[in-house]
């Protein structure tokens, strides 16, 4: 099993159930890009520069430091965070229960995995079922490398995920947005719906994939072929984004839209009939 990020444990009240946290991110293969100096073409590089001497400074050499006045820094190692709040550094601190379905879309971030310590199986167990039954998530603060975040703690299958969540200040409200009142017709709400339903399906994340990266392959070997590897590719005259000007007439689409999925459709209406 792949390294841990720490071993700590979840502590909600007097109970403490030793874990080990993970990252849930898979790494994948991305396309590796170089920047380019557009003149000529050749490669750009950035270097770590010690800004009093000009000379480049190895990562070996690198610390953190907090400017606490000007240009005078308290310089600050991985013990020094450990230091700030020993209790915390790997500890999965449980604050409180909601309803996971109070927890809007938004302030979720990023989903760790948190596996069971030794001797602490049967109490990630039971930790891990009561959330499912109660359908409840616990909220906690948690330290990761150098920063404290919110987490969310939900039971998923046999796995407990810990999934990092947005503080309330760091969201923009929907009324920092002007939305406008649009009215929407019966008619118009009803073809929307027969067309929601046409797309309905059950979620299986394994059959959406990464296809922008094949694409933008083909593009490349397309450039290469046609020996336009130094060519800076400029937008088709005449093409144009859709305004918000334009007219749409939404009645239409929703009809096209609909008249392209007839089998699926007619299998639709047949179970509307006998609901």
């Amino acid at each position: 099993m792949a390294r841990g990020l720490w071993k700590g444990a979840i502590s909600f009240g007097l109970v403490n159930v030793p874990v080990e946290l993970h990252s849930a991110k898979r790494r994948t293969s991305e396309l590796d890009m170089t920047m380019l100096d557009k003149r000529d073409l050749a490669p750009v590089g950035y270097k770590r520069v010690n800004k009093a001497t000009g000379k480049e400074v190895p990562w070996a050499e690198v610390v953190k430091g907090y400017e606490y006045r000007n240009d005078k820094y308290v310089v600050l190692s991985d013990e020094d965070f450990r230091r700030a709040n020993p209790e915390a550094a790997k500890t999965v601190d449980i604050q409180a229960f909601v309803e996971l379905a109070d927890i809007a879309p938004q302030y979720f971030e990023t989903p760790y995995y948190l596996i069971p310590g030794k001797r602490g199986e049967k109490a990630y167990a039971l930790l891990r079922d009561t959330l499912k039954k109660a359908g409840k998530a616990g909220i906690a603060t948690v330290m990761i490398r150098t920063k404290q975040y919110l987490a969310a703690l939900i039971a998923q299958d046999e796995l407990l995920v810990l999934n990092t969540l947005r503080y309330h200040d760091e969201l923009k409200k929907a009324s920092d947005f002007d939305i406008p009142d649009a009215k929407v017709s019966a008619k118009e709400m009803d073809m929307a719906m027969r067309l929601v339903d046409d797309m309905a399906d059950k979620w299986q994340p394994a059959r959406y994939k990464d296809t922008f990266k094949d694409d933008l392959l083909k593009r490349i070997e397309e450039k290469v072929e046609a020996g336009q590897t130094e060519e800076i590719t400029e937008p088709e005259k005449g093409a144009r984004e859709l305004k918000s000007a334009d007219v749409v007439d939404l009645m239409s689409l929703l009809k096209k839209s609909i008249e392209k999925k007839p089998a699926k459709r007619a299998s639709h209406a047949k179970k509307r009939r006998a609901a």
